[in-house]
C-alpha cells in the first residue's frame, strides 16, 4: 500500500434539514435566535406521553426538482431523496463542480441509525392488505445504507467511493473522520460526508419510549403546554430526548485542491478519536469515552488547554447527560471551568445518525460567526454546576478550536476536533 499523503483536510460548503428549517439558512435563523424546533407529531397518529417530536417543517419531497413523482413513489424511503437533496445542497455550498477532474475524486459517506424505516414499513402493510405481489421491488434498495449516497451520485455525477458509515447516533462524525482519513491519505480529493435520519414512525416513537430513552410529557411537566420546552440538556428536570428527524451534509476537501478549485475553507478537521465502550448497549462506559475525546485531542496536535468550547452530545437524558459531564471533568480539569459547553440538541432534538453532522455543522458556522449557540431550556443541575452550559441565549464569542462529541447505542463513540479558519 502507498504512504499516506498526510494531506490537510478543510471542511469548504454544508447543507442541512432540521426541526428549526429545511435549508441551513433557515435552520441557523432561528437557532441564533434560541428556538427550538418542536411540536406535537404529526407525521403519524400514536397514543403516547412521548407525542412531542422535531419534524423538519414543511418538508415535502415534491419540492425537488430532481423528483418527479415516479422518483418518489419507488423511492419511498425518506432518506434517500433527503440525502439528494442535501449533497447537492452542500455542493452548491462550496462552489465545487463535478467535472472530469473532480468527479473521480469524489467520495459520499453518508451515514444512518435506521436507514429505510418507513419504506419497510410501507411495504409491510401493502403485503397485509393488498398480498405479496404489491410488495414494491424498490424494498430492498430501500433499505441498503450505501443507496442514498449512490442515487447522490447519480443525480450529481460523483464517482468516487460510497458508502454509509453505520455508527448509530455518532455516524456523522463517523462519515466526517473516515472522509478526513480518506483524504489524507489520498484515496480521494473531496468528500460529501454526514448522516440523515427520517424516524418518526408509529414503531419507533413507542420503541423509544418504551426503552425510556424519550421524554413523557405530563400535565406537571413544563413542556405541558409549551413543546418547545421539552428538550432540556444538563437541565436539572431532564427526562429524555426528544426524537426528530433531519440531516446535514458537509463537504471536505484536500488542502491543495483548494486553490484550483476556488474553495473557501471554513474549518479544518484538526482531530478525530474513535472508540467503543464493549460494556452496554445503552449506557456509556465513562473509560472509553474519555479516550476517544483524548484521541481527537491528541491528533490534533493540541492539548486540553487548546480547547475553548465543547458541542457536546447532551441529549437530555439523566445518565448520559451526567456521564459527559464526568469525562468533561477527567479530561479538562480545571480548565472546563473556563470553556463553553453547549447542546444543539436542546433546540433541534436527536436526530439520531444526523445528530453529529448537523451539530458539525452548526459547531462550524458558529466559529465563523463568532457565536456560541445556546442551551436552552437550562435550569441549574446543582450536580453540574461547574460547567458552563451557555445557557438560554447565544453568546458572542470567537471560537478558534472547537470539539465536537458523538456517543451511539451499541458503545461507539466519536469525537472531532475543528480548528476556524
Amino acid at each position: 500500500m502507498r504512504p499516506p499523503q498526510n494531506r490537510r483536510v478543510f471542511v469548504v460548503g454544508y447543507g442541512a434539514a432540521t426541526p428549526l428549517g429545511g435549508t441551513l439558512a433557515r435552520t441557523w435563523e432561528r437557532a441564533v435566535r434560541g428556538e427550538a424546533g418542536f411540536r406535537t407529531i404529526t407525521r403519524c397518529q400514536v397514543e403516547t406521553a412521548s407525542n412531542v417530536v422535531g419534524e423538519i417543517p414543511d418538508w415535502d419531497p415534491r419540492s425537488y426538482r430532481f423528483a418527479s413523482a415516479k422518483e418518489i413513489y419507488n423511492w419511498n424511503a425518506a432518506f434517500v431523496l433527503l440525502t439528494m437533496a442535501l449533497c447537492k445542497e452542500a455542493l452548491e455550498d462550496a462552489g465545487l463542480a463535478m467535472d472530469a477532474g473532480t468527479a473521480p475524486r469524489t467520495a459520499c459517506l453518508v451515514g444512518s441509525a435506521l436507514n429505510g424505516t418507513d419504506a419497510f414499513r410501507i411495504a409491510a402493510e401493502q403485503l397485509r392488505e393488498r398480498g405479496p405481489l404489491r410488495v414494491s421491488p424498490y424494498l430492498l434498495p430501500n433499505l441498503c445504507a450505501n443507496l442514498p449516497s449512490g442515487k447522490a451520485g447519480i443525480l450529481l455525477g460523483f464517482t468516487g467511493p460510497v458508502f454509509s458509515p453505520q455508527g448509530a447516533c455518532a455516524s456523522g462524525n463517523h462519515a466526517i473522520g473516515l472522509g478526513a482519513r480518506m483524504i489524507r491519505d489520498g484515496d480521494c480529493d473531496f468528500v460529501l460526508a454526514g448522516g440523515v435520519d427520517m424516524p418518526i414512525l408509529p414503531e419507533l416513537v413507542h420503541g423509544f419510549e418504551n426503552m425510556n430513552a424519550t421524554i413523557k410529557i405530563g400535565p406537571k411537566d413544563r413542556a405541558w403546554s409549551d413543546p418547545s420546552l421539552a428538550s432540556r440538556p444538563f437541565s436539572r428536570d431532564r427526562r429524555g430526548f426528544v426524537l426528530s428527524e433531519g440531516g446535514a451534509v458537509l463537504v471536505l476537501a484536500a488542502e491543495d485542491r483548494l486553490n484550483s478549485q476556488g474553495l473557501v475553507p471554513r474549518a479544518e478537521v484538526l482531530g478525530v478519536g474513535w472508540t467503543s465502550d464493549a460494556f452496554h448497549f445503552t449506557n456509556p462506559r465513562q473509560e472509553t469515552i474519555v479516550r476517544a475525546i483524548r484521541e481527537a485531542i491528541s491528533d490534533g496536535g493540541i492539548s486540553p488547554a487548546d480547547v475553548q468550547y465543547v458541542n457536546a452530545h447532551g441529549t437530555s437524558t439523566p445518565k448520559g447527560d451526567a456521564a459527559e459531564v464526568a469525562c468533561l471533568r477527567e479530561v479538562f480539569g480545571r480548565h472546563l471551568k473556563r470553556m463553553a459547553v453547549s447542546s444543539n440538541k436542546s433546540q433541534i432534538g436527536h436526530t439520531l445518525g444526523a445528530a453529529a453532522a448537523i451539530e458539525a455543522v452548526l459547531t462550524i458556522e458558529g466559529m465563523r460567526r463568532g457565536v456560541i449557540l445556546p442551551t436552552i431550556n437550562h435550569l441549574p443541575d446543582p450536580a453540574l454546576e461547574d460547567v458552563d452550559f451557555v445557557p438560554n441565549e447565544t453568546r458572542r464569542q470567537a471560537v478558534e478550536i472547537a470539539l465536537s462529541n458523538a456517543f451511539g447505542f451499541g458503545g461507539t463513540n466519536c469525537c472531532i476536533l475543528f480548528r476556524g479558519t
